[in-house]
């Protein structure tokens, strides 16, 4: 589906954006019977309230949707959201309330309110539009609601329909829709080019394992986007129960945040050479499946000993890491859903994030503030080296003890990269419960707070 503004129309119904604090102000600007009847009918201003009016002798159609108090409006994200959701079907122009430095962000959660999965099932469309607002620029917020839309169904889509190949197809598309060119080495051809452990946690399915590697722009700084790209995880021989498998079509959040980002800054001619590489694998079980105290060559050369065949995403990435770094790429970052120990440290909100390199961090950090796309540091602490290296091997897959989870992960990634322009996304790619312009399913973390960051963070 296509994320779009309306055009602009002659009957496009007026919309007033009306806070609790100017309510009562807003409605006495009204006829006096109209400003009674919409207190009567109970508009305070509060998120996700809605209030239309038929046209009058004296009035033309109006509507208002409430915009909550500061305090509330901090405690979410897309306030107009919520309300133009509930909204009858019809065009809407904002008139009045909307301020000038939330209106990119608004305009952006209305298309996102938009957004429906409908793959499998018929659902009824939003019926209100939006005609872009005064000074948003709407081509660029449409490509970043399209490359966001991107992430959001390739996340919801099964593994049924989104093994391997066709995680490989959809970048393909993508390259197509762009002038891209790629390349994809599939299966045993992995062993020919020295991609042993994307071979090794991927050789168990019957949809063979591969490394599709996109390029795009050839002027600019170079930025290398690895996105993790596990179509479906089972856990492998250490097994997954149930419950914690009940998601693993998620699993590739990764590759699907990175080509949503591919899709932003490919549409909108960012001066970057750009290259994406995914590992996309599914980890099963079967007599050829990769086992607990196996060991693995990287392609980097460094020995990995597997203590739980569960943790598989790092041994992908790594693979996909080291080949990124042998060309020396300004800036390399992996986004992926790799740990639960994330999740557990800030929820399924925030994206987590590990760099040591102050001018990313601080490009990153004021970027995630101002598109409302929140990130959160984690450090890559030296200390904990000691707990990725077991007794026979450079590395260990899965250190004992549990602590720390997702910095002993994100350390492991470091060893196969040998700069500090390395940053590591370990993101959630899920809504659990349906909020303003987020519907319960996949969705994109970190991705719009990096794009309106990479201008600054390439150019340091």
């Amino acid at each position: 589906m296509s994320l779009c503004f309306a055009p602009d129309a002659p009957d496009a119904i007026g919309l007033h954006i009306v806070s609790q604090e100017d309510a009562n102000g807003w409605l006495d600007q009204l006829p006096t019977a109209v400003g009674d009847w919409a207190r009567a009918s109970g508009f305070t201003g509060a998120i996700g309230q809605v209030l239309t009016l038929p046209p009058t002798d004296t009035l033309p159609a109006l509507a208002a949707v409430g915009y909550g108090s500061a305090t509330t409006r901090a405690r979410g994200r897309f306030a107009l959201a919520a309300g133009a959701a509930k909204l009858p079907a019809g065009t809407y122009r904002i008139i009045s309330g909307l301020p000038a430095d939330q209106a990119e962000n608004e305009a952006l959660g209305w298309l996102l309110a938009a957004y429906r999965f409908d793959r499998y099932k018929a659902i009824a469309p939003m019926g209100a539009k939006l005609v872009a607002p005064e000074g948003v620029d709407a081509a660029r917020v449409e490509i970043i609601a399209n490359g966001e839309a991107l992430t959001r169904t390739l996340i919801n889509t099964p593994a049924s329909d989104m093994g391997p190949p066709d995680l490989e197809q959809a970048a393909r598309d993508l390259a197509t829709e762009h002038g891209a060119k790629i390349e994809v080495i599939v299966g045993d051809d992995l062993l020919a080019s020295n991609l042993p452990m994307i071979h090794a946690v991927g050789r168990a399915s019957d949809r063979a394992p591969r490394l599709i590697d996109m390029r795009w722009g050839d002027k600019g700084p170079t930025l290398t986007l690895v996105g993790k790209g596990v179509c479906f995880d089972t856990g492998g021989l250490d097994l997954k129960p149930s419950a914690s498998m009940g998601l693993m079509k998620k699993d590739m959040g990764g590759a699907a945040a990175v080509l949503g980002l591919a899709h932003m800054i490919m549409a909108t001619r960012v001066k970057v050479q750009l290259r994406v590489l995914i590992p996309a694998v599914e980890n099963s079980v079967s007599s050829n499946a990769f086992r607990p105290q196996d060991i693995l060559t990287s392609r980097k050369g460094l020995t990995v000993e597997i203590n739980n065949t569960d943790a598989e995403g790092r041994l992908v990435l790594a693979d996909a890491l080291a080949l990124a770094d042998e060309e020396k790429p300004d800036q390399i970052i992996s986004m992926a859903t790799l740990t639960g120990a994330a999740r557990v440290a800030v929820g399924p909100d925030l994206a987590p994030y590990f760099s040591d390199n102050s001018v990313f961090v601080a490009a990153l950090e004021a970027s995630a503030v101002t598109v409302a796309d929140p990130v959160w540091r984690l450090p890559f602490h030296t200390p904990y080296e000691s707990m990725i290296e077991p007794a026979i091997a450079d590395l260990d897959n899965a250190p004992k003890g549990g602590f720390a989870g997702c910095i002993t992960a994100a350390l492991f990634l470091r060893r196969f990269v040998t700069d500090s322009n390395y940053a590591h996304f370990d993101i959630y790619g899920w809504q659990p419960a349906a909020a303003p312009a987020r519907a319960m399913g996949g969705v994109g973390q970190g991705t719009r707070a990096l794009f309106g960051a990479i201008d600054r963070i390439l150019t340091r």
